[in-house]
Parts: structure tokens; sequence; C-alpha cells
């Protein structure tokens, strides 16, 4: 697969109002991920899609967020989130066997994984397979054990890392860092 012609920005070149956004992250990281390079071609676009990442996962225990991420990124076949959500994972303490054991997208054989973690994964799985037309059993579960503003916060994550994944695969983004897996990071 090669990699997309369409123009990356520099950070300069963004509008101001995005520019603000993403220097946080900018900071934080060191760079301006190429996603966001990519995708500022269309920066109010880009800007909501921020404000829409921000407010869904808001509420949503960091973990699950995790959860969802990485299961969606893997599922996807998305390495450019999946390294990133791999070494987000371990910096927030769950660690590199937790990782190991989302990403293997098996919450039925889990060890590491609290019920929770596996009923979110069982979901995120069902609704991708499925697109989504087989999990109101497993949706209407969530509503029960996490809440109705968990559940809908956890299929509104799934569908800004499916968006994510779209966009990425698409433009053939490589990833800007390595698995945790090759390069032995551990926070």
């Amino acid at each position: 697969m090669s990699m997309s012609p369409l123009p990356r920005l520099e950070f300069h070149e963004l509008p101001p109002s995005l520019a603000a956004k993403l220097e946080p992250r900018v900071q934080r990281l060191g760079y301006l991920g190429e996603f966001f390079r990519c995708a500022a071609h269309q920066p109010q676009a880009l800007e909501a899609f921020i404000d829409f990442t921000e407010a869904a996962k808001r509420d949503l225990p960091k973990r699950l967020v995790e959860v969802v991420a990485l299961t969606a990124a893997r599922w996807m076949d998305n390495a450019y989130e999946l390294n990133q959500h791999e070494r987000l994972s371990v910096r927030l303490g769950f660690g590199r066997d937790w990782v190991a054991e989302v990403i293997a997208l098996r919450p039925s054989e889990a060890k590491l994984m609290s019920r929770e973690d596996c009923e979110v994964q069982s979901l995120v799985l069902t609704v991708l397979e499925s697109r989504g037309k087989a999990a109101g059993p497993l949706f209407e579960q969530s509503v029960r054990s996490l809440g109705a503003a968990n559940a809908i916060a956890v299929m509104m994550v799934i569908a800004r890392y499916v968006a994510h994944a779209m966009i990425v695969n698409t433009l053939a983004l490589a990833p800007p860092v390595p698995s945790i897996f090759e390069d032995g990071f551990n926070g």
C-alpha cells in the first residue's frame, strides 16, 4: 500500500483555532501527527472530530476507553492508533500483559481483563462484526451494567475509532510509533 499524495500541512499552516486545539497534544507528543496533518485540510471538521472524541470519552473510565480503542484499532487493522494506545495503556498503568490480552480479541479467554472490560470488548466486537445489527442484546446489557450514559459513550467511542481507521487506512498512514511489542516500551 503506497502513501497518499495528499499534501501534509505543517503546524504553522493550521488555522489559529485548530492550532490552539492541537497545541497541547503537540507539546505532549513532540510532533504533529500525520493524521492531523492530513485531516487539517478540513479544519472545522477536524476541530469537531477532536471535540467529539473528547466529549464521547469524557465520563467513561479510561480503562474502558482503552478497551474500545485497542479493540477497534486491532479489528480495523489500524496500527497507527493501535500502537499509540498500547503505549497510552501502559502509561496509564494497565500493563503490557493486559494490552496483549485486549488485542488478542478473545474476551471469553481473558484472565487479566475485568468482567466490565470483557463485556465492553464483546460489545465492540459484535458491533464491528455485525455492523451493529446483532449488538442489541449486548448493548442492553451494557445499559444495565454501565448505565445509559456510559453505554452510549461506548457506542460513540466505537464510532470515533472506526472513523479514524477509515481515514488512516485509506491514506495508508504509517504508525508514528512502533508497537510496544516491537520496541519493548514499558512507559
